[in-house]
């Protein structure tokens, strides 16, 4: 433990020996902290939705490509179908879109920090409504295997405790 604390305070000092950051007590360690946290988890969420959004508009590359999941609309419907295999058929291209506009909405909203709070816990609703899903059409480790509930824990500290610092909705 010594160790790893001795190489990260060098990592962390100038090539003079200076500390990068003089922080002088706890509470701006934590709220540095927090602000990092907060950034960090903004970053995670919102990009992967924005990346899954992508994918299923078909701006990787065609089905089977290296990379490509969806690769057009109507293939991640297919999946929307799956995944809601208890909802009725026609219920599947409203449930496609209204999920692909809010990870849209939330993405934006949380690379940039527009309305945090409330892209922080629709994203955590969103997240807990597919996880849900996952879990009764394809049974309970399905949604741990793909994360959904820790980025779903992820989304619900943005929303509780999250930091407004480097964020648009900050300047505004």
């Amino acid at each position: 433990m010594m160790a790893t604390t001795e190489t990260l305070r060098s990592v962390l000092r100038t090539s003079r020996g200076q500390p990068i950051l003089k922080l002088k007590s706890a509470d701006q360690r934590a709220s540095l902290a927090l602000d990092l946290l907060s950034l960090g988890s903004r970053a995670a969420l919102g990009v992967s939705f924005l990346l899954s959004v992508s994918d299923r508009l078909g701006f990787y590359g065609n089905p089977g490509e290296r990379g490509v999941s969806w690769g057009t609309f109507e293939r991640f419907l297919e999946y929307a179908a799956k995944v809601n295999a208890f909802a009725p058929a026609w219920m599947m291209p409203f449930l496609g879109t209204a999920a692909t506009v809010l990870e849209l909405l939330f993405g934006v909203a949380l690379v940039l920090g527009l309305a945090l709070r409330w892209a922080a816990f629709g994203s955590a609703g969103l997240l807990f409504l597919f996880g849900s899903a996952m879990a009764i059409s394809f049974g309970i480790k399905s949604p741990f295997d793909y994360s959904v509930f820790t980025a779903m824990c992820c989304a619900l500290f943005l929303g509780l405790a999250g930091s407004n610092r480097w964020t648009v909705g900050s300047l505004l």
